[in-house]
């Protein structure tokens, strides 16, 4: 027999995107590059070479995108601006970037959906990673000039405003790894974009918070829970602690507490991290927010042991390999034993109701601040059927077990807000091109023909509802 859970009268239904990985048109209006469009180009950088130009054509198509969201019945929608549309050259603004995000923030507002902006979503101006990239100082205080310049044209329309997207990624695959843009290989590197990232993150806060007080502001972390593969060894424990720090406490604890956790500057010493802050950097990025937002796609059991059985999953070929932690060689991610997505990624709905109650015990809770789930979703094979639809049962089971655990987060005293599906459409997956589907809308490259997908509808059922039905199996850990 189902049990039927409720969600709270002011909890947001939600779905989010990315400029660069929905909106094409790279060189209309005035859009320069950005590391993204020069990075497409690398050979191998990219799975078959695919690229940005066209993506989904969501520039101009837009209007009938927002239309599609009503029909689901979000209630908002996370989006984020293209720092290369609005500055291509990193300084002078471009007003017809600015008009093309005042006419989908106007579109959003007249059917209902509240706008959340997010204002760098990986897509840095080519021309400022010319300049040093995140590695050079300027980057950040040119970003606060950045947020600045966005808000005196949205400000009035736009109440939430999310600074960074995944510095993590940011930093580490583009820095470290070289995985994504801007395909650096350089643990130093990496460390040191990381700082700036933040301090572009603080500077931007500080700067909003001065120019309007009412504005809910923060940004969007990608945290995982990392477990030891075997509680009882010290070396296992160890490696979940040096993920941990490298992953999460690395960005939470200079945020929340002003500082670098002790034994991450010290995993890191030598790498320069020590080197890049300046005196007051940590009270800037330590500056209060009234909202994180946590990402999270699957928990990862880790040990100073390689696996004795290959890990299911695969990689992108002809791509740097790298670790992109600056200083975690030798740990090693084991099976759990758990489902897994088209990525290779292990389903674990319980991990985000554990990552959530830590988040708010040592995080969000002391310092009063509202927790989003902002990204969560799944890469599935789906295709149309005969009947022109996309039955992707193992989506909607996804969806449905971690809206659970967000439940049961809250029965456990987390407050989340609002949770917002990635994505909304099939799009753009930065370095696995088109060949990996996350959306809960299946896109046809070749005709730009959106199709709702199962799992959009049963999404648009609970948003419209506000009621999971569950069958009582479901409520255990990992069912999907």
């Amino acid at each position: 027999m189902s049990h039927e859970r409720q969600f709270h009268p002011e909890f947001l239904f939600g779905a989010a995107t990315a400029a660069f990985q929905i909106e094409g048109a790279n060189r209309t209006d005035g859009r320069t590059d950005s590391i993204w469009d020069a990075f497409c180009r690398l050979p191998g950088a990219v799975i078959d070479g695919h690229d940005g130009s066209t993506a989904c054509d969501h520039y101009n198509r837009y209007h009938s995108d927002v239309d599609l969201m009503a029909d689901l019945g979000l209630q908002t929608y996370r989006f984020s601006t293209s720092w290369s549309r609005i500055q291509p050259d990193g300084g002078r603004v471009n007003e017809a970037g600015l008009d093309f995000y005042e006419r989908v923030v106007d579109k959003l507002l007249e059917r209902g959906i509240m706008p959340w902006l997010t204002l760098y979503h990986w897509d840095l101006p080519q021309v400022l990673e010319e300049r040093g990239g995140w590695c050079a100082r300027d980057t950040a205080y040119l970003f606060r000039d950045y947020a600045m310049n966005v808000h005196a044209r949205l400000g009035d329309r736009v109440p939430v405003w999310t600074t960074l997207n995944e510095p993590w990624c940011s930093a580490f695959l583009g820095y470290t790894a070289g995985a994504h843009a801007p395909g650096r290989q350089d643990p130093r590197a990496g460390l040191t974009a990381a700082h700036h990232l933040l301090l572009g993150h603080g500077l931007a806060v500080q700067a909003l918070r001065e120019a309007d007080p009412a504005l809910t502001l923060g940004l969007t972390l990608n945290l995982t829970l990392a477990e030891p593969a075997d509680p009882q060894r010290p070396g296992d424990v160890d490696a979940a602690r040096r993920i941990d720090g490298q992953m999460n406490r690395i960005f939470l604890d200079p945020i929340f507490r002003g500082a670098y956790p002790d034994d991450v500057l010290a995993d890191v010493d030598g790498l320069g991290l020590v080197d890049a802050i300046h005196p007051g950097d940590l009270d800037i990025i330590a500056a209060p927010i009234d909202a994180l937002g946590v990402n999270y796609y699957h928990g990862q059991a880790v040990s100073d042991l390689p696996p004795t059985a290959p890990i299911h999953g695969e990689a992108p070929t002809d791509r740097p390999t790298g670790s992109p932690f600056p200083a975690a060689d030798g740990v090693h991610t084991h099976s759990q034993g758990l489902p897994t997505t088209a990525m290779g990624w292990e389903i674990q709905p319980d991990g985000l109701a554990e990552l959530l109650v830590r988040i708010h015990r040592d995080y969000t809770d002391p310092a009063g601040i509202e927790v989003y789930v902002t990204e969560n979703g799944a890469a599935f094979d789906d295709e149309l059927s005969a009947d022109g639809a996309v039955h992707d049962d193992d989506r909607v089971s996804f969806l449905r077990a971690h809206l659970n655990a967000i439940l049961d987060a809250t029965e456990r005293g987390v407050p989340v807000r609002g949770y917002f599906y990635w994505s909304l459409m099939d799009n753009f997956e930065w370095a696995w091109g088109y060949h990996k589907r996350f959306g809960i809308v299946h896109v046809d490259y070749d005709t730009q023909q959106r199709t709702v997908k199962d799992s959009g509808l049963e999404y648009g059922r609970i948003a419209t509802s506000r009621t999971l039905s569950i069958e009582p199996a479901a409520r255990t850990a990992a069912a999907v």
